[in-house]
């Protein structure tokens, strides 16, 4: 096995910000997903303002990624960017672009996966899991200043993994019908031997000498193969949040930055005491309650040893981010947060809804493009 090293952590400004997001490519006939990635791309002209654009493991996604940046008004402002970038180039290859965690009803048999060392390679070892693996998922880019703070705050934002499945979820449809879940994608995910969360650790040094330990045992060749839920990105001085689905519109990703950067700057500022052992024991069943029943989940707190509704546990987060998200210039972009869990409101519903309203998944695709086209109002902060 051809092992990379571990790249020593860059430290970066803290709690600056990055975000990807992984959007689908359809048809503009019937709305499936098209193999045009590597198409598409090829033939565009774009200067790397907002950040990049790039393949991902399928010929039927995309992968966009911002700028870092201090602000959440700067990520909103570079998510705009791509996406006009991108409206214009899809339409005159007449291919559109959709959010949502996973595509309705797509056959998986069908994706090609793209050129790329990476890319065979994954499917070499993954087999059909790699084609499987054509989800798309928001991942929030969290800059720290330390490498024992990324390690720390890693284990700290695990806690609050069913917060971000619950408020992003947007893929209640699998194979061309309801699955039930409000989020399904991260069904996928776990199929992989290194997903879940990061184990217990005490400081870098130990997460060092843990990743040695999966390299010796051929278990990791990279870092890349770590598809924890939350964890450490050296090369970029980030913990990077992974267990979103790409919302619908480019407004609801930046809100989901805002959490981000006013929960780390609360962690890191208040230090609260973690059992990471205790939390390992209910991280997989509270993931499963937030994928399935979304707002309406039940968590279980293993040092209280009780379960809460996490639509109510939210509601109070929120209420106590609320002051550092007003020092960091964000608060205005919880406000939607705020009034999605008030008015029991999620990406997963608006989708569910649209098949009612046309019994067919294939003008909910359709539906879902038209949505991420348009320009997203952005919040004003003197909302805030």
């Amino acid at each position: 096995m051809n092992s990379k090293a571990l790249e020593d952590f860059r430290d970066s400004a803290a709690l600056s910000l990055g975000v990807e997001l992984e959007l689908q490519l359809v048809s503009l006939r019937d709305f499936d997903l098209t193999r045009g990635a590597t198409d598409l791309l090829d033939s565009l002209k774009y200067d790397g303002k907002y950040g990049e654009i790039k393949l991902e493991i399928t010929e039927s996604m995309i992968e966009v990624s911002t700028q870092p940046q201090t602000t959440v008004d700067g990520i909103a402002a570079d998510l705009e960017g791509l996406r006009a970038t991108l409206k214009s180039h899809c339409q005159s290859n007449n291919i559109g672009l959709c959010g949502g965690g996973t595509h309705p009803f797509h056959h998986w048999p069908e994706r090609r996966i793209c050129p790329g060392e990476r890319f065979d390679s994954l499917y070499q070892r993954y087999g059909y899991l790699a084609k499987q693996f054509t989800v798309f998922g928001q991942h929030i880019h969290v800059g720290c200043t330390n490498a024992d703070d990324a390690i720390w705050l890693t284990q700290a934002l695990g806690v609050y993994v069913p917060a971000f499945v619950a408020l992003s979820a947007s893929s209640p449809f699998v194979d061309g019908v309801d699955s039930f879940f409000q989020s399904a994608r991260l069904n996928a995910v776990s199929a992989f031997p290194l997903s879940g969360q990061c184990p217990p650790l005490n400081d870098w040094q130990a997460f060092t000498e843990h990743f040695a330990f999966l390299q010796a045992c051929g278990i990791a060749q990279s870092i890349k193969d770590l598809y924890w839920d939350v964890r450490p990105k050296p090369e970029f001085g980030t913990v990077e949040i992974r267990v979103c689905d790409t919302p619908l519109d480019i407004a609801k990703a930046s809100s989901l930055a805002a959490l981000a950067q006013s929960l780390s700057r609360w962690l890191l500022r208040t230090r609260p005491a973690l059992d990471t052992a205790r939390q390992a024991h209910v991280a997989r069943y509270n993931k499963f309650q937030a994928c399935r029943y979304g707002l309406a989940a039940h968590i279980s707190d293993p040092l209280a040893l009780n379960q809460s509704n996490l639509r109510n546990t939210l509601v109070d987060l929120l209420e106590t981010l609320r002051d550092d998200a007003r020092e960091l210039g964000c608060d205005h972009w919880l406000e939607s947060l705020r009034q999605e869990i008030a008015d029991n409101r999620s990406d997963a519903a608006w989708l569910r809804a649209g098949h009612a309203q046309h019994s067919n998944l294939n003008d909910v695709v359709r539906m879902t493009s038209e949505r991420l086209l348009q320009a997203s109002p952005m919040p004003s902060s003197k909302s805030s």
